[in-house]
This record gives C-alpha cells, sequence and structure tokens, in this order.
C-alpha cells in the first residue's frame, strides 16, 4: 500500500483547494480506510468508530492488542445521542466546560457501537477534539472517528506528520499533515459512568481544574502504581500496556537535583564503558552538567506546556541516533507535571531509580 502524505494547515480550509484535500481524507474514512490526522494533542489514526471492521483496522496497523479501547472523536454534541446513554448531569457539566479540548470522557455506550472498538468494554470513550483540520474532517466524513495515537504500538506517540510516516508508511493510505501539534501529549481521560469523575489518564486537563466544575474527583490507583496486571482489561486506552518507549533502555532518576545529576553522570559513564551508546534527557536548568553521547532538554522546568510539546519528539530523536541506554530527570507531579512523569514512566517501563 502506498502512503499519500497531504499537506493542510488551518488556513487551507478556507480555501477550495484544502476542502478538496478534506474531501478525499472524508471518502477513505467513508469506505472504511484509516487515516492519520492531527489534533491538538497527538496525530491520531483515524476509522469509521461505528464499524467493527474499520476499527480492526485500526488495530491492525498499529498492531494494537484488541482490549486496549479506542476513543470516538466526535464534532458535535448531537453525535453522542448515537453512541452514549444513561449521561448525567454531571458528565454534561465536565463535557460543556471542556469541550471541545483535550478531555475524553467514558460513557456507557450503545448496543451500535461495536465492541471492537470498545474493546470488549460495554462503555464507550468519546472526545471532541479542539484543531480546526480534525472537526472539519469528523464533519465531512459525517460519522464519529475512532482514534488512538497514529504510532505502532507501545512507540512514542506523533507530534509531527514526518512521525507517523516513520510508523505508518505502507500501512494506511493517507496522512493529513497538520505541522507540529500544540499540546503533545494524550487528552485527559475521565470515568463518568458514576457520580463523580475518576481520572483514567492524567492529561493537560488537571484534577484542580475538573474539581472547579465538579467537585469529587479522583484518580484511579490503577494508574498511580506500575503497569496494570496481565488479566485485567484497560478502562481507557493506555492503562494496561507499555506506551510512548524508546528502543533503548530507559530509567527515570528522581531525587534531589544534585544528587539527581551525579547519579545520572554516573550510570551513564558506567554504560559508555561497556561500549553503548547512551543517552541524557534533562531540562534547561540543568543541560550542561550532562556528560554522555546524546544530551537532549525537554526545555524549561519553567514552561510544562513546552516540556509536553517536546517529549515525544525527544525520544523519537534518541532512537534516531542509536541511542542504547537513556537516562531521564523526573520534573514532579503537581499539576500539569503529573500528566509529563506518567508519559515518561510509562516510556521507561516504570524504571525509576531514586536517590
Amino acid at each position: 500500500m502506498k502512503t499519500e502524505l497531504i499537506q493542510i494547515k488551518e488556513e487551507d480550509l478556507q480555501t477550495t483547494k484544502g476542502q478538496r484535500k478534506l474531501d478525499a481524507a472524508a471518502a477513505l474514512l467513508q469506505k472504511g480506510e484509516v487515516v492519520a490526522f492531527p489534533t491538538e494533542t497527538v496525530y491520531g489514526l483515524g476509522a469509521d468508530g461505528m464499524h467493527a471492521e474499520s476499527s480492526k483496522k485500526i488495530y491492525e496497523a498499529k498492531g494494537r492488542p484488541s482490549d486496549n479501547p479506542l476513543i470516538l472523536h466526535i464534532a458535535e454534541f448531537e453525535q453522542l445521542s448515537g453512541i452514549a446513554c444513561d449521561i448525567s448531569d454531571n458528565a454534561w457539566k465536565i463535557m460543556k466546560a471542556f469541550w471541545p479540548g483535550p478531555m475524553t470522557i467514558i460513557l456507557k455506550k450503545k448496543p451500535e457501537v461495536p465492541k471492537e472498538t470498545t474493546g470488549g468494554l460495554d462503555t464507550v470513550a468519546i472526545r471532541m477534539p479542539n484543531h480546526p483540520v480534525a472537526r472539519e474532517l469528523i464533519l465531512k466524513a459525517n460519522l464519529p472517528i475512532a482514534a488512538p495515537s497514529a504510532n505502532r504500538s507501545g512507540r512514542p506517540s506523533p507530534t509531527l506528520a514526518r512521525h507517523v510516516m516513520e510508523d505508518m508508511n505502507g500501512r494506511i493510505p493517507m496522512i493529513l499533515d497538520g505541522g507540529k501539534v500544540g499540546i503533545g501529549i494524550e487528552s485527559t481521560i475521565i470515568d463518568m459512568t458514576g457520580e463523580n469523575p475518576v481520572i483514567l489518564r492524567p492529561g493537560y486537563i488537571t484534577p484542580e481544574m475538573i474539581d472547579q466544575v465538579v467537585a469529587g474527583v479522583s484518580i484511579d490507583p490503577a494508574i498511580l502504581g506500575g503497569p496494570m496486571a496481565a488479566n485485567l482489561k484497560p478502562k481507557a486506552p493506555g492503562m494496561k500496556y507499555r506506551h510512548y518507549a524508546p528502543s533503548g533502555d530507559m530509567t527515570l532518576v528522581e531525587g534531589e537535583p544534585e544528587k539527581v545529576i551525579s547519579k545520572i553522570n554516573a550510570l551513564a559513564s558506567e554504560k559508555r564503558e561497556e561500549g553503548y551508546r547512551v543517552g541524557i534527557i534533562g531540562t534547561d536548568e540543568n543541560i550542561l552538567a550532562y556528560q554522555a553521547d546524546v544530551i537532549i532538554s525537554m526545555g524549561s522546568r519553567k514552561d510544562p506546556e513546552n516540556i509536553a510539546a517536546n517529549l515525544y519528539g525527544t525520544l523519537r530523536e534518541m532512537d534516531e541516533r542509536g541511542v542504547q541506554f537513556i537516562f531521564s530527570e523526573s520534573v514532579g507531579e503537581e499539576k500539569f507535571y503529573g500528566a509529563i512523569r506518567n508519559r515518561i514512566l510509562k516510556a521507561a517501563g516504570y524504571q525509576v531509580l531514586k536517590v
């Protein structure tokens, strides 16, 4: 299969040529094919979420376990009526507060939503993206688009179309290139099948922000520790399996900054003496203190949004530069940094060294 890369920016949506590009992508989706497209979080790998065979194509392209649920992307509130039921008042409050935007909500599904889309669950994950290309594509296709991140399963999520091409070339017919995405990590996922919100995946929208809309938010214990047990079924994407991982062996080092720098340098020196190519991921505040074959800063600790936007690209660059062992600083857990630390933990396979 030949994969076509189509460049389309927000300003192109106002032109006939741009609309024709979206028409071609929408036509593929309506035929049951898979199309990658930009969202404000990461690039998504989209197909018709209301047809089992289309959802199966997503799993096949990604190499994704079939019990890992997909997220249905919608562009209008009216589309909810065909896919979800028993929506509580609190769920409506949260949707109206955070949609469109980087918030995914778990609701009870209608029978029309195939279990191939929901990973066998009786619930469905739904999001209304806040990206003009994504929203226009959903409207043109006139269907809810099931779309996990557009990478091979386990790999760092794509924030650029070329990342998608690296993983999906020859696997899907089309990639819409909308440039670099804004946020850079996946949406917050909350379970609203009960009365109060339960966070199943941290993201740009923090517990504090949710609590201002609906009080009583909690965090599912499954995401606070290590990986889920193999016999458990994930309630939401990203809960069970290793994600965001570079090819090299990665370790997260946590503690006081001076001790972290010293330990990372010692570990890097040890591996280099053994003949391995070593990379270090740090922040602007400490980056000049490190010694390794490849040293990359995620950004300044004063700017968590920039760190989030750079994280997956940094992990992919480590692969491009042939790094075999990676040692990374931690970034803390307060506010939005909790979502970033969650992604780094998963990328490291929960290998954490406290000093």
